[in-house]
């Protein structure tokens, strides 16, 4: 693993605009140095704005599902993307990726609100990643998707616009947060992870043939006031393998820290590889801390090094549990939250669940600790809940179970879900636990409307 050239660009702490762009380009870049494949201007952009369709529309059919081969995005002029962010003025500047920079702006035609993303041509992406991102979210479409309104292609100009996100991306509301910026609160968190795993669902599922996002990481997941997750970026999504392929085989590209180890060392890419991913970030949602932090003691700078022993003794559990949570979370969500992300982050990319299931297990997560008041004293407070609480996903409405057992039950009963196919038994299981987990959940409302409980109460 030393000779990728990414571990040498640690975070840090405070970045001014110019450092944090340093930055981004380091962590972002190929993790074997590339020699970048570049699209000819004259062959695959048209002069006044406009992709070649004729051309490029083999290729879109080659990457994505064939539901239509034409590109449905607006195309605007780069003077309409100009007037619209005021001639890119540093008070409209909202972000920098991997791309490039970000502008909030106003589309006076139609009145709508977008952010403006413009290539930085002295970046690590070009032409054929923004190729890539216009046919992917042209043909794409999933509420946990980000929406591409248009695009600008005219000269040497590269500019895609989106919907606007106002709450930003979900980086910026868990990782070295501010001393005046609200902690995303746990109901928030799992709210959040459900909604980023339906997108990846999405990509590898229902896409035929599938799609591997390749970059999934909190930068990329974009928040709208409800805080619906959305993911975005999609310059290094890959098509994933059809028939009895159980690979494809391209050259590593992505995030140090969020890559899939047998990825990063083979080049062999698969959906379990987003699985892992998904995995680390379900780590950083959890305990509010950046994959790679070399501000951290020597045994602390990588999460997922760090986590991995903690996971085997549950009295180390709550060491997980993002400090500025105050300890307002369920303690058995949380021990629930910690074993779907072990299991995704498994070194044995066969081990893994798969995606549906993870997206099984985090709905049933979300609901219930939306069902469930918070505490500052996590464990006394889900017990004795528990305990006088006839209805739950592990036993039936009728017969009580002790705290610490249901507790045990149910982190069983979220491992048999995300235990992926197994034939008929798996499956039944599966489908017992989602109706089951409904179940609970309503007897829970009940319970709470009959005692004149409200969920919000502390």
């Amino acid at each position: 693993m030393g000779c990728f050239p990414c571990l040498d660009s640690p975070k840090r702490d405070e970045l001014n605009r110019d450092q944090r762009k340093e930055e981004k380009k380091k962590e972002e870049q190929p993790m074997v140095p590339p020699k970048m494949e570049r699209l000819q201007s004259s062959n695959s952009i048209s002069n006044r704005g406009g992709l070649d369709l004729k051309k490029e529309e083999e290729k879109a059919v080659q990457v994505l599902p064939p539901v239509t081969h034409n590109i449905s995005a607006q195309t605007f002029t780069f003077r309409e993307l100009a007037a619209a962010t005021r001639n890119f003025r540093p008070e409209c500047f909202i972000g920098e990726g991997g791309f490039g920079p970000v502008y909030k702006g106003h589309i006076e035609s139609t009145g709508q609100v977008v952010a403006v993303k413009q290539l930085d041509r002295n970046g690590l992406q070009g032409n054929r990643e923004f190729l890539v991102e216009v046919l992917m979210l042209s043909l794409l479409h999933h509420p946990n998707l980000v929406n591409l309104i248009g695009y600008c292609a005219e000269g040497e100009q590269r500019l895609l616009v989106y919907e606007y996100m106002p709450f930003g991306s979900l980086e910026d509301h868990l990782l070295d947060l501010p001393p005046e910026k609200e902690v995303l609160d746990w109901p928030t968190r799992m709210k959040v992870a459900a909604g980023a795993a339906k997108g990846l669902e999405y990509l590898h599922h229902r896409a035929d043939p599938p799609v591997i996002y390749r970059d999934f990481k909190s930068s990329n997941i974009l928040l709208d006031e409800e805080y619906n997750a959305k993911l975005s970026d999609f310059g290094l999504a890959k098509l994933g393998p059809t028939g009895d392929k159980s690979h494809v085989s391209t050259r590593v590209m992505g995030t140090y820290g969020y890559c899939a180890p047998e990825y990063a060392m083979t080049g062999q890419l698969t959906v379990k590889s987003d699985v892992y991913s998904f995995g680390v970030v379900l780590l950083e949602l959890i305990t509010g801390r950046r994959v790679i932090d070399s501000t951290r003691p020597r045994g602390e700078v990588n999460l997922v090094s760090w986590a991995k022993p903690l996971f085997n003794d549950k009295k180390q559990l709550p060491r997980l549990a993002d400090p500025l949570l105050g300890k307002r979370y369920p303690m058995r969500g949380l021990h629930q939250a910690l074993s779907v992300a072990s299991m995704c982050i498994h070194e044995n990319s066969a081990s893994r669940p798969h995606i549906s299931d993870v997206v099984t297990a985090l709905t049933f997560l979300a609901q219930s600790t939306d069902s469930t008041p918070p505490s500052s004293e996590p464990m006394t407070h889900v017990d004795s809940n528990s305990n006088n609480n006839n209805g739950n996903c592990s036993a039936s409405s009728s017969g009580g179970v002790s705290g610490a057992h249901r507790e045990e039950t149910e982190s069983s009963d979220i491992a048999i879900v995300l235990g992926g196919g197994g034939g008929n038994k798996a499956e039944r299981d599966r489908e017992r636990l989602v109706a089951e987990a409904k179940q609970w959940g309503q007897n829970w409302r009940q319970k709470m409307k009959g005692e004149g409980i409200s969920s919000g109460e502390g």
